[in-house]
């Protein structure tokens, strides 16, 4: 009598314990499929019928998937295997799929899911405001929101999300250049008291008046992101010390209007500000050009 095969298409040796003899849900789901990047999953799936099974299973029950782990780009056909079981993600987080990912793509995994509290669609320019409402809709716990370099979001479209997201705390909109003063305000008066870090870099539309609106309706900022913010100046960043006692970091790079003594305030409360003092950059300036620099007492 021949020796039994196994899943694999080799011979199994007599008494030999296989892997798939082992319990699915004790052992091989929680302890071993858990630690397996997608990436191998996808080849793992191809070995057997009852490993793809297996694969299948495990791919039901994930609460967090990265497309990253699957490579720095994901065919759609690859995507729609991957999710196409899951209904209790809580992240999602779909960068390398930017090139191609659309709201036929993306509308369905999202009804299929509405616990989910992280999603991060950053650079995604083929979706649309059909998207972002299907989020806002079907998905009333989320905390967390990349849209950075989504250039379709407008006005309409975050007021959307503003009304139907009680639970929302961290927001990137860097480089959504078709938001203006008017849709920041209505965010902020919102959700502004959940808000806990939020960006608005790169966006020359947004200027002063968002950002004392967000001062005076977000007392739990934690993290403001105003880079490239042209328009920003001191006024709006002197309402930010007034109003957000709980600020830690802003940042405020390339915002030309922002004068030091506006900022001064912040960092006496130990506010981590990207931009140095003007004497300290001074004493930078003159150590390249002169190869050292003298001392400065610098306690005032």
């Amino acid at each position: 009598m021949e020796p039994p095969m196994d899943p694999s298409g080799g011979e199994q040796e007599p008494g030999a314990v296989r892997l798939l003899d082992l319990p699915w849900e004790d052992v091989l789901l929680p302890h071993v499929l858990s630690r397996v990047p997608l990436r191998q999953l996808l080849w793992l799936q191809r070995v057997s019928r009852a490993f793809r099974a297996l694969v299948q299973l495990h791919l039901a029950r994930l609460r967090r998937f990265d497309a990253a782990q699957v490579g720095p780009q994901i065919p759609r056909a690859a995507l729609a295997w991957l999710l196409r079981d899951a209904e209790g993600l809580q992240e999602l987080a779909l960068a390398p799929c930017h090139e191609w990912l659309s709201d036929e793509d993306l509308v369905p995994v999202l009804a299929r899911n509405p616990q989910l509290r992280s999603v991060a669609l950053a650079g995604c320019g083929q979706l649309s405001r059909r998207a972002l409402g299907a989020l806002a809709e079907g998905c009333p716990r989320l905390q967390r929101l990349s849209l950075a370099h989504c250039d379709w979001v407008d006005g309409l479209a975050l007021r959307g999300l503003a009304d139907r997201c009680p639970a929302l705390e961290e927001l990137d909109l860097t480089a959504c250049r078709q938001l203006k003063d008017e849709a920041i305000v209505y965010l902020a008066q919102r959700r502004g008291a959940g808000l806990r870090s939020l960006s608005l870099a790169v966006n020359a539309n947004v200027g002063d008046t968002a950002v004392q609106e967000l001062a005076r309706n977000c007392p739990e900022l934690l993290h403001l992101d105003l880079t490239g913010c042209l328009r920003v100046g001191s006024d709006g960043i002197r309402t930010l010390a007034e109003y957000c006692p709980a600020l830690r970091s802003l940042r405020v790079r390339h915002c030309h209007h922002v004068a030091e003594p506006s900022l001064s305030r912040l960092r006496k409360r130990g506010v981590d500000i990207d931009v140095e003092p003007p004497l300290h950059q001074a004493l930078v300036l003159l150590q390249d050009m002169v190869g050292f620099a003298p001392f400065v007492n610098l306690q005032v």
